[in-house]
């Protein structure tokens, strides 16, 4: 698959525009997986932080620029690893994204892909959101209910990652 939607294999000229076909298409992936296993509304905060770690997780594990339908379910094991909890996600995410950025530097073609997994990625690193404490209370859980329990501010990608994680298992 063509990271860009150019009509050839030059890149875009004459002021034609970029779209970031990698991207959204590893966007929509990640959508798909998330409203399949109907855990969060839609339009919530949390759900963006998963469908992003998702997204940035598909889009940055396709090495070798061949994300297609067809291969999205023989790739599941592999994002399921990826954000399994005991590995280094943020590390890894980190490594291949100055590894693509210098590869785009070192091109001087556009990288509309890589520009907006930096913005998601740069979203879920920036932003905090509101999630029960688990470590608060032995055993990790709530005595009296989710909502009921100690919160704490999260770092997005640490809500969205296990979000995304238990998708790909219910799917």
């Amino acid at each position: 698959m063509l990271h860009e939607s150019r009509g050839n294999t030059e890149g875009p000229s004459d002021g034609e525009l970029a779209v970031p076909m990698a991207w959204l298409y590893a966007e929509y992936i990640a959508d798909e997986l998330l409203r399949t296993g109907d855990l969060m509304p839609p339009t919530s905060f949390e759900y963006r932080a998963g469908r992003d770690a998702l997204a940035l997780t598909i889009f940055l594990s396709d090495t070798k620029g061949e994300l297609s339908g067809i291969r999205v379910v023989s790739q599941l094991e592999t994002w399921l690893s990826l954000t399994a909890y005991d590995q280094p996600w943020q590390e890894w995410v980190g490594e291949r994204m100055a590894l693509l950025t210098a590869e785009a530097v070192a091109s001087g073609e556009p990288a509309p892909d890589l520009h907006m997994a930096d913005l998601a990625w740069r979203w879920l690193e920036e932003t905090e959101l509101l999630a029960p404490d688990l470590d608060a209370v032995p055993g990790g859980g709530s005595p009296s209910g989710e909502d009921d329990g100690p919160k704490v501010w999260t770092a997005a990608w640490r809500l969205g990652l296990p979000l995304g994680h238990l998708a790909i298992h219910l799917f």
